[in-house]
């Protein structure tokens, strides 16, 4: 079969089954199988697809049809200019998210922070929870382990430190830490699959300035300080019938439900956050398009001064952020 018969044949498919930018994602699929891109496939649209690889897009074509997300088929969504591997270990990375890590870009200083292990030459210290690729001349901080209690090295005095709280695929500490590569960024996760996710992802795009650790939210940072927390809990309710439609179905329910109203993490979160901020300090969450008023009254309660809310692209309002006195 020519390529450009096995496209539209896709599409059709998609659109019928789906009716969701059929083309494109028959597109991309295809493009995926070749091996090509979307120059390639326009030039070569007459060209004979072999057998094997009709096969396998036909198999990635039933695969969409039953709802599996295209993010998960490819193995890989675009989050801030980062290519990112995704797997159903790892929510899928939203536009909406961006919204967070705008917000806390505005938040974080862009100038760089001499850390103490550049000050004295220092190694750092290997881990089961950070990467292990650190090189002679490109030397993440220095971090220690103990008991399940994480211990940094850093410099106190001028070190900008951000916690990354349920990084998932790393898509929020990484786009920060692309673009403040000189501050410190701390992420955690629960799930010791979607750290190994994350790991690969800042190995692959060579971003040096991220830790990671497995962590029920505080608990592997319980002595620690950061000027900056940034969450994308899960928000969904519990019952909310749009856990059971579309590519919710395929991703980690425990990355998307926290209660009957969708905000237990929240709330958690809100609760432990105050010993964990510096003076001055910021905490900045996503949360449902309805729950603005909610989790604004939440950092209020706490004590939480300069409340805002931002909008993503849709106009809905997204993430709230306070500040701690």
């Amino acid at each position: 079969m020519q390529i450009h018969a096995a496209w539209h044949e896709a599409s059709a498919a998609l659109k019928t089954a789906i009716n969701h930018q059929a083309k494109l994602e028959a597109q991309l699929l295809l493009e995926h199988v070749l091996n090509v891109n979307h120059a390639w496939l326009i030039t070569h649209a007459d060209a004979e697809m072999d057998s094997k690889a009709q096969l396998q897009f036909n198999t990635l074509i039933q695969r969409r049809i039953t709802g599996e997300p295209i993010a998960y088929i490819l193995g890989h969504r675009e989050f801030y200019g980062l290519a990112l591997k995704v797997t159903p270990d790892t929510l899928i990375p939203r536009p909406d998210t961006e919204t967070l890590v705008e917000a806390a870009l505005g938040k974080i200083p862009a100038q760089s922070f001499r850390r103490k292990s550049e000050a004295n030459g220092a190694q750092p210290l290997d881990s089961d929870f950070r990467r292990n690729d650190v090189h002679e001349n490109n030397a993440l901080p220095i971090y220690e382990q103990n008991d399940g209690e994480f211990k940094n090295n850093f410099s106190e005095s001028s070190a900008f430190d951000v916690l990354d709280l349920g990084t998932g695929s790393g898509a929020i500490a990484l786009a920060i830490a692309a673009h403040r590569p000189n501050v410190n960024i701390i992420a955690v996760d629960f799930s010791q699959a979607a750290l190994q996710i994350a790991k690969q992802n800042a190995e692959n795009l060579n971003i040096n300035n991220v830790v990671f650790l497995l962590s029920d939210w505080f608990s592997a940072v319980k002595n620690q300080q950061f000027d900056c927390i940034v969450s994308n809990p899960p928000y969904i309710e519990n019952n909310d019938v749009h856990l059971n439609q579309g590519d919710l179905r395929f991703e980690p329910r425990t990355a998307l439900a926290s209660g009957h109203d969708g905000l237990d993490d929240i709330r958690q979160i809100i609760q432990q956050a105050a010993m964990h901020l510096k003076p001055q300090g910021w905490l900045i969450f996503e949360h449902g398009y309805n729950q603005a008023e909610s989790v604004s009254k939440l950092l209020a309660s706490a004590h939480f001064t300069a409340i805002e809310t931002h909008q993503d692209l849709g106009g809905n309002n997204r993430v709230t952020l306070g500040r701690m006195i």
